[in-house]
């Protein structure tokens, strides 16, 4: 559910400001409006909270580096290199990682140091690749010292360089005297004394000789060599400018607070006050209260104005609560005046994860991980981390459907064990036509003339119920909005939206799954309608007024009709992807295991047996990969798009609640 909040002004004078910001930081309940301020302390920290994210960064990626040096025999970084004195600050000066620890007036500015090193690094890079060019453009004419080409030349004789194709050789005029160095298919390396060749451009001797290159080159892949092990070695210190990152966000929390507090103008300065607001949870109003009657603060709180954008703090059970990693993860928040869709979003979520994965070994597969990496968090953590708990889920909605799909690896059903294909329902077991649906569903859907059979049989029945999964779900967020909207008349739309909606669910599956159109349909679609062209604009003011306006927006109507039904049928892609995933399955176990066997027991029989286990894994291994991925495109699509946006009319405008306080006791 989504709290609700309090807007909170809070007074205290100004000569108290910083003392009271601490306080109330203590207090860690109220969030406090978001203002733009500038200064230049803020932006100083701004500048120092950037480098030492830079520094972070760069650190993360020596981190791998650092672990596979551990890891590999005779390699492995020595226990007190983290104690190292070989790290040198900007000013050349040798500093060890104690010094990171040191009081504040002694401290080594680490994440500079870490900035430092970076920029030479770069420069080292650079170096490399200039030297590289010039190493690779003098290569063809050999290990030359280009000092004495100009010794030569100051003492009288000119010697010109140049690269020429055979052609351009074969017609240089026949007074031109030169030497060929070098040849290559394309180029031949000539050398002409006393003058230069018309038309063609000579080529710098450079400064340097090829093998002193290559020791300039050697010196400062050594220096980049030295530098990649103090970056290695300082890894370990990631967790010391982790703290000091911590450290700038809470001052940079607390300096946007102090200067966006408002300020009495034209006052002594011993009676000067300044304010601040915020947002505050309704049930924790007390506590600030009582703080601000311990500490003399005046302070007012009232509901939330329309005009106001309160945050969002959701509360929910332990069973809604594992839907929040992955709302995290897709960076979806509710707006305050929202729907708090966590509940229904986890259960057609885990509906939709079982379709589209659709094999019950796959979901075996993702519980075994999931307990694993539940037990290694608790027990690194003590905590079992609520992605691990989502995970153990959605396993276990998908080895529910793969049991009663008869879905195991896609292996057919006829060579599936007793057991298992015991535990198929009746609809999708493939055994012959179905007859009829139960005696209390015949009054609503009559089958088609021609009913389908075996395997299709099981296909017609999936998609019957992805529409009417469908018509569920949507249904649901109509009936969220009537009870949201009760007691206006705009709830009265809402109602022929929802009946409009059941009217649109008989005509998909007389459209698709040939079932018989029933009576009642037509009425639902017109009396839907009618009921959205008189109440869709009634918010208000003159009935018949609000009327003209619904039938001025006709077209619109129109459009989003069409979307309802373009909606219903969206839910289609359950059944498509599952299918899709299904045959990759399978295709990969025909390879693997083709019909006509691997061949008579021996050798070749034992090589066909691996390639087929090797390919079977792999083939498999790709398609949970697939599967996995087309469950973030289309099963959270129809949570977020169909369900929540188009129906449920939700934009996810929110932030999240996060109070002015020391984080670590932010527990709300």
């Amino acid at each position: 559910m989504i709290v609700p909040m309090k807007k909170v002004s809070l007074v205290v004078m100004d000569k108290y400001r910083e003392i009271s910001l601490k306080k109330l930081r203590e207090t860690g309940v109220l969030h406090l409006e978001k203002k733009n301020v500038s200064s230049d302390t803020l932006a100083q920290l701004l500048n120092r909270k950037a480098g030492i994210e830079s520094a972070i960064g760069l650190l993360q990626l020596y981190a791998a580096k650092a672990k596979a040096q551990k890891r590999a025999p005779g390699q492995g970084i020595p226990a007190d290199h983290k104690r190292s004195t070989d790290f040198i600050n900007s000013e050349g000066v040798p500093f060890s990682a104690e010094a990171l620890d040191a009081p504040d007036g002694k401290r080594v500015e680490f994440f500079r140091h870490i900035l430092n090193m970076e920029d030479k690094r770069k420069s080292l890079q650079e170096k490399v690749s200039v030297l590289s060019r010039e190493q690779a453009r003098i290569k063809g004419w050999g290990d030359f010292d280009p000092r004495d080409i100009q010794f030569l030349k100051e003492n009288g004789v000119d010697l010109y360089l140049y690269e020429l194709t055979p052609k351009a050789l074969k017609s240089l005029p026949a007074g031109i005297p030169y030497i060929a160095i070098a040849k290559t298919k394309a180029i031949v390396y000539v050398v002409v004394p006393g003058g230069e060749v018309p038309g063609e451009t000579p080529v710098e001797a450079g400064k340097q000789s090829f093998s002193e290159i290559d020791g300039l080159l050697a010196g400062v892949r050594g220096e980049l060599a030295r530098l990649d092990s103090q970056f290695i070695a300082l890894s370990f210190r990631k967790d010391a400018l982790e703290q000091e990152l911590e450290a700038v966000l809470a001052q940079i929390e607390f300096q946007t607070a102090s200067e966006g507090m408002g300020t009495l103008e034209d006052a002594p300065a011993q009676s000067t006050v300044s304010w601040l607001s915020g947002f505050i949870p309704g049930d924790k109003i007390d506590l600030l209260r009582q703080t601000a009657g311990e500490n003399g603060w005046a302070l007012v709180w009232d509901d939330p104005s329309p005009s106001d954008n309160p945050p969002t703090l959701l509360r929910n059970g332990p069973v809604a609560r594992t839907l929040q990693p992955l709302l995290s993860f897709l960076g979806t928040v509710p707006g305050y005046r929202e729907f708090d869709i966590s509940p229904s979003y986890l259960l057609f979520f885990s509906v939709f994860f079982a379709m589209i994965l659709g094999d019950a070994a796959y979901g075996a597969l993702i519980m075994g991980a999931a307990l694993a990496l539940g037990f290694v968090m608790k027990k690194k953590n003590g905590v079992f981390p609520d992605v691990a708990k989502l995970l153990l889920l959605l396993s276990s909605t998908t080895i529910v459907w793969g049991t009663i799909t008869g879905s195991w690896f896609m292996i057919p059903h006829n060579h599936l064990p007793l057991f298992l294909s015991a535990l198929i329902l009746p609809p999708f077991n493939n055994v012959g036509p179905m007859v009829e649906f139960p005696l209390f569903l015949q009054n609503v859907f009559r089958l088609p003339a021609e009913v389908p059979a075996d395997e299709y049989k099981t296909r017609w029945s999936i998609m019957f119920l992805c529409f009417t999964i469908a018509i569920t779900q949507l249904v649901l967020a109509r009936g969220k909005r009537i009870l949201r909207l009760l007691p206006s008349l705009a709830a009265v739309a809402q109602v022929g939206w929802l009946l409009f909606m059941l009217g649109l669910y008989f005509l998909v599956l007389t459209m698709l799954l040939g079932v018989a159109f029933p009576d009642f349909a037509p009425w639902l679609l017109g009396a839907g309608l009618a009921l959205v062209l008189v109440f869709s604009e009634q918010h208000g003011g003159n009935f018949l007024v609000n009327v003209g306006k619904s039938f001025a927006g006709l077209f619109p109507l129109f459009l989003k009709t069409v979307s309802c039904f373009a909606d219903i049928i969206s839910y289609i892609r359950l059944f498509a992807v599952g299918l899709a995933g299904a045959m990759i399955g399978l295709t990969f176990n025909q390879m693997a295991f083709p019909a006509e066997g691997l061949g008579a027991f021996g050798l070749m029989f034992v090589v066909r047996m691996a390639l087929a286990v090797v390919l079977v894994v792999f083939g498999h291994a790709l398609n949970l990969a697939l599967a996995s991925l087309s469950v973030i495109v289309h099963g959270v699509r129809l949570n977020l798009l169909e369900y929540a946006g188009n129906h449920l009319e939700m934009e996810w405008s929110g932030y999240a609640y996060n109070p002015f306080a020391l984080k670590q006791k932010n527990k709300l």
